[in-house]
């Protein structure tokens, strides 16, 4: 018996080593930083990566800043300084137009308006009124406007 078991075990560890074979041990990183396969493609994913919330963050900004600005427009006391203003300037328009198309023999005018100056010649003979608006850069704009019945 003894014998027996002698010779199981001798073969028993034969079997075991001839199927077990072992190689060496190796250590590699995955990530491309520390093991150098696939860098520049890693380097230049992250750079992606950074730009893309750098603008991000500089969109968000944006937005907010026009978005304060809309709603700074809207207050209740904004709306009402311009509906204000409009009427005021509709105002002033209106009696220069009146100014230009009465019959009361004035033939020019000039008006004032945030810097800009608005000139106004009413030519009898060519039956036109010329207005001529210069702003405060310098820049000039010049209308023709027939005098007469406008038919509708």
């Amino acid at each position: 018996m003894k014998t027996l078991i002698k010779i199981s075990v001798f073969f028993g560890i034969t079997l075991l080593s001839t199927s077990l074979q072992s190689s060496e041990l190796t250590q590699e990183f995955k990530n491309p930083s520390f093991s150098g396969n696939g860098y520049s493609n890693h380097v230049l994913s992250i750079q992606q990566l950074e730009h893309q919330r750098e603008q991000k963050i500089k969109e968000d900004k944006a937005a907010a800043e026009r978005q304060a600005a809309r709603d700074e427009e809207n207050k209740t006391i904004n709306r009402f300084i311009a509906n204000v203003e409009s009427r005021i300037y509709a105002n002033i328009s209106k009696q220069l137009v009146d100014n230009m198309f009465s019959d009361t023999g004035q033939t020019s005018g000039t008006a004032e308006i945030e810097g800009a100056t608005i000139v106004w010649n009413k030519d009898s003979d060519l039956g036109t009124i010329a207005i001529t608006i210069t702003e405060a850069d310098g820049t000039i704009t010049t209308l023709t406007v027939p005098i007469g019945d406008f038919g509708f």
